[in-house]
């Protein structure tokens, strides 16, 4: 239970970081940024296993790229759900904001690893 606390703590840091960032992903408050986690973490429960059977060929084409773009499906249905939360230019905001949220997800989750949390 606390591990999903600390996932959607560091979810909504990097939301909001992301947010001060200019790729196109506005947020308005923190509160808005813990509920699009929130969505985020559910959409990638229940939605992500079944776009990535459904998109499994294209998948294996690619090599594993073409799990950027159902990211970037599941970062634009966060973004659809949520009042509040923005993609100024549409896919290539969804497809920016995937991609750098899975880095910034990494550094903070790399940082926190290192203080033994």
């Amino acid at each position: 239970m606390v591990g999903l606390l600390i996932t959607w703590l560091v979810t909504t840091v990097s939301f909001l970081i992301l947010s001060k960032l200019p790729l196109g992903v506005e947020i308005d408050s923190f509160g808005k940024a813990a509920f699009s986690a929130a969505v985020f973490g559910i959409l990638n429960a229940l939605v992500r296993p079944v776009l990535t059977i459904l998109s499994f060929p294209f998948i294996l084409v690619t090599f594993g790229l073409f799990m950027v773009i159902v990211n970037a499906i599941i970062f634009g249905l966060a973004a659809w759900l949520v009042t509040g939360f923005r993609l100024r230019w549409g896919i290539w905001s969804a497809i920016l904001g995937s991609i750098a949220l899975e880095i910034v997800n990494s550094i903070l989750f790399h940082i926190l690893s290192k203080l033994n949390l």
